[in-house]
């Protein structure tokens, strides 16, 4: 059976190496899987030789904690991302003590080296023991409040498992003891009368040393915490989106049931607005159904009887009924959440070099100072300074260096990353990243805008603007997202509607009215052919090849003309996926269109490769069929149905403009929706990336050459002995040296965009535009009616009317210039002053 398992005291990639293995090696496991981000273990075993109170006996025997949850609590601790804030909080509070208590503690232990007074009771060696007891007295609060590395690290060293926990706590515990050790010579020269005792043993303090440690590698740690991708959260946001409820009939009459009630077989209904509970077949009605949650695809479907529905859709207009075929766990949409659940818990933390050099590291590093301290005493000399040489070794080999090497950079980069517009979810992503060679993109909302926009207008036989003017009049009145852009189109080019009465809809085929008294159609080739409309098929064909849905227009039997709505290409597109090739980087496609549209947009956006017609379980095994190959796949998506795929790549990418899910089940997130960010967070990636091979090269060169030093290998050629104080101080510059190394990540220049604003953020401004009129000739409530209609007759556009000030205030949701505004106001008969 397979069961999964809380896991508790998890803090780097050795401690969940270290449980697999405990657990692996019990009898009966068949398969161990441990997720140390979500904090979480997933074990496959044979029951009959082996139960869930061993597995957890095992976990605690190598020293963490484990448990087997309720689903009640499971699920409000995979889904409540307050649970993830105790430990930063109390993160933060172990950083600002530590600081404040270092702070005072650099003063006092170095401050008279760079000409800081101290006080007098401090000052000389007379006060060598204040000295000493009030620099103890201030890395005590440091010690306790950070004591979790001590106890971790010395239970991982316990259990021959050490973590990096075990470098810092044996790094700053080395520093403590000498300090100590140090401190009580100091008194015992005062009190034997030894000053030249306590002149050698006052400026072998390095309580600031332990402090520094502590405060800086939880400073690191904080910063890596806070970057921590929560899987739960995309789980939960897929549920919410799931609808609540569902309007069955039963024995005649309508009630509202929950969905988990819903069997197969029900008779569901739905009104415009609603959102399909679960999947079925329609039986009575029709709609047009917006699927982009599942499809991504912007522009609805057409449904009719016959046709199927699935659950999480919105059906935009028309009222049908259909029967249940799939309910509870079989719908497409709980398909999806289980893929996410399933994605997100494979997926492994990647393994930082500093976390897999630890399990030798520590122990070789004990060694040589154990034999460094052995080979002096042989060799004659005195415990002190054997004792000395050992403790240096210590000291200098202490890895605040190798511990920050990661975070500090990967702290700079997520920084720099968040004021371009790049936000990365975890510090995995960041160094995941710069290894991919292969980006997958998915189209709507991606490559594209989102939404349906006007690209070509075709007129027959009348001018342009007689054709926008049929178009926007008989569109005006349709609730269709084809319709809309038609009529944004029409007001952008400052077309006003006619007069219009007897509108007909009809669904999947298109509307039809009198427009100034004339009959007019607009709709697809079925509708025109049914009213015995010729139309102009070589147009419509060369529309269609380019990836465009034509419409028609007829007017008193007449076809006057076509208008091309499609779904454009954001400007920055093709630049980005034409920068991502140059970088080595191959892009692929998916799309859920036609291969026809697909292929046209390959063609204009010059991409490598295209996969057409896929549905969202498509697109996760075109992830899991590129990887198989040996290929880093990175996903970038904006919808529901990429949530999968974000999760089971290696790197997911998420359009900030997209979905809440895609952006939880993301690894990176774009805020500014332009693939050229993309871009540049691989381009981050791998700088950081470089920056922090440089760090861990500094580290592992200091090491390398101090810890021989330290040993005292030159001492009998060269008589040069390193004392603790300078092991200490060579600590402290090589940290240095790792932060400022990691600082110049904050000189990364960003590639600029050549159009860096897209049509969709030029429509979110224009929607927020207000303007005043100033209008002359208002005399009456009448007045007011007739200027208020004139204004409100004009698609996106709400006017109030104040006959006392005379002026109207226009508040619009479309594009529109003060031109149509004067000339709506004086077709009423009033003249406009001013519009402001």
């Amino acid at each position: 059976m397979t069961q999964q398992f809380r896991v508790t005291g998890m803090s780097c990639a050795a401690c969940s190496a270290h449980v697999e293995k405990a657990v692996r090696a019990l009898d009966g496991v068949q398969e161990v899987q441990v997720n140390l981000l979500a904090g979480s273990m997933k074990v496959d075993f044979n029951e009959s030789a082996l139960d869930a109170g061993q597995i957890i006996r095992a976990v605690e025997n190598a020293g963490y904690g484990a448990n087997l949850p309720d689903s009640d609590r499971s699920k409000d601790s995979v889904r409540n991302p307050a649970n993830e804030l105790d430990p930063l909080v109390e993160m933060k509070c172990r950083i600002l003590v530590s600081f404040a208590f270092m702070i005072a503690l650099m003063y006092v232990s170095m401050g008279h080296m760079v000409g800081l007074p101290l006080p007098a009771f401090l000052d000389g060696a007379e006060n060598a023991a204040n000295f000493a007891l009030v620099q103890f007295v201030l890395t005590l609060p440091i010690l306790i409040i950070n004591k979790k590395y001590y106890v971790n690290g010395f239970k991982s060293l316990l259990h021959r498992a050490p973590t990096m926990d075990a470098l810092i706590a044996i790094g700053s515990g080395a520093a403590v003891v000498y300090s100590l050790f140090a401190m009580f010579q100091v008194n015992y020269g005062l009190g034997h009368g030894d000053l030249m005792r306590v002149h050698q043993y006052m400026h072998d303090l390095y309580f600031e040393s332990a402090g520094m440690i502590l405060a800086l590698v939880t400073l690191g740690k904080y910063f890596e915490t806070r970057a921590k991708k929560h899987t739960g959260e995309a789980i939960s946001k897929l549920m919410d989106l799931r609808p609540k409820t569902a309007q069955v009939l039963r024995n005649g009459a309508e009630i509202t049931v929950p969905v988990e009630e819903v069997q197969a077989g029900d008779r569901i209904v739905v009104r415009p607005g609603q959102s399909v509970p679960v999947d079925g077949v329609i039986l009575e009605g029709s709609a047009s159904i917006d699927e982009s949650a599942l499809t991504g695809e912007s522009i609805p479907v057409e449904k009719i009887a016959g046709d199927t529905v699935i659950a999480a859709t919105t059906n935009q207009t028309g009222y049908f009924t259909f029967r249940a075929t799939r309910v509870g766990d079989d719908t497409t949409f709980s398909q999806i959440i289980r893929l996410v659940e399933e994605a997100s818990a494979s997926k492994a933390p990647i393994s930082k070099l500093a976390d897999r050099v630890a399990g030798v590291f520590v122990p070789v590093v004990i060694c040589i100072a154990l034999l460094t301290a052995v080979v002096w005493l042989v060799s004659g000399e005195t415990f002190s300074f054997a004792l000395s040489c050992g403790i240096a070794v210590l000291v200098i080999s202490c890895p605040c260096a190798l511990g920050l090497a990661t975070p500090v950079a990967i702290m700079v980069g997520t920084g720099v990353g968040a004021e371009n517009g790049v936000l990365f979810h975890s510090a995995e992503a960041l160094e995941r990243l710069h290894e991919v060679n292969e980006i997958v993109l998915d189209k709507t909302g991606t490559i594209t805008e989102g939404h349906p926009s006007v690209t070509d207008v075709l007129p027959l036989g009348v001018t342009k603007e007689e054709l926008l003017t049929v178009a926007v009049t008989l569109e005006q009145a349709s609730e269709h997202p084809l319709a809309a852009a038609i009529v944004e189109h029409a007001v952008e080019s400052s077309v006003l509607p006619g007069d219009m009465m007897d509108f007909v809809s009809e669904t999947g085929r298109g509307v039809s009215a009198l427009v100034d008294w004339q009959p007019c159609l607009a709709g697809n080739a079925a509708m025109m052919r049914e009213h015995g409309i010729e139309i102009d098929e070589a147009h419509a064909a060369k529309l269609a090849s380019e990836g465009k849905t034509p419409l028609y227009f007829a007017r008193s039997g007449q076809l006057i003309g076509l208008i091309a709505v499609a779904d454009v290409e954001k400007p920055t597109s093709r630049e980005a996926i034409q920068t991502l090739t140059d970088m080595k980087i191959n892009t692929t496609m998916l799309t859920g269109d036609n291969r026809l549209t697909a292929e046209a947009i390959r063609a204009r956006m010059n991409i490598p490769r295209v996969v057409a017609e896929v549905l969202p379980q498509d697109k996760q095994k075109e992830i899991a069929a590129l990887q198989e190959r040996g290929r880093v796949v990175a996903m970038i998506g904006d919808g529901i149905n990429d949530a999968p795929a974000l999760a089971s790549a290696d790197v997911g990418i998420a359009i900030g403009a997209g979905t809440d899910v895609a952006i939880e089940s993301a690894d990176v997130v774009l805020m500014r929706s332009d693939l050229l960010d993309a871009v540049n967070a691989v381009r981050l990636s791998r700088m950081v990336i470089r920056n922090i091979r440089q760090n861990l090269f500094w580290a592992f060169f200091y090491n390398c050459i101090g810890i021989p030093v330290a040993a005292g290998v030159l001492y009998p050629l060269f008589q040069i002995k390193l004392s603790p104080m300078i092991g200490a101080a060579a600590m402290s510059f090589s940290s240095v040296c790792v932060v400022s190394n990691a600082l110049r990540l904050r000189f990364f220049k960003p590639i600029k965009s050549k159009n860096p604003v897209t049509l969709q953020n030029q429509r979110k401004e224009v929607r927020k535009m207000k303007k005043v009129i100033k209008i002359e000739g208002m005399m009456c409530k009448n007045c007011v009616a007739h200027v208020a209609n004139a204004l409100n007759k004009i698609p996106g556009i709400t006017a109030d009317v104040d006959l006392e000030s005379g002026t109207a205030t226009v508040e619009s949701t479309m594009p529109i210039n003060d031109e149509i505004l004067e000339k709506c106001v004086t077709a009423a008969g009033y003249v406009v002053k001013g519009i402001e």
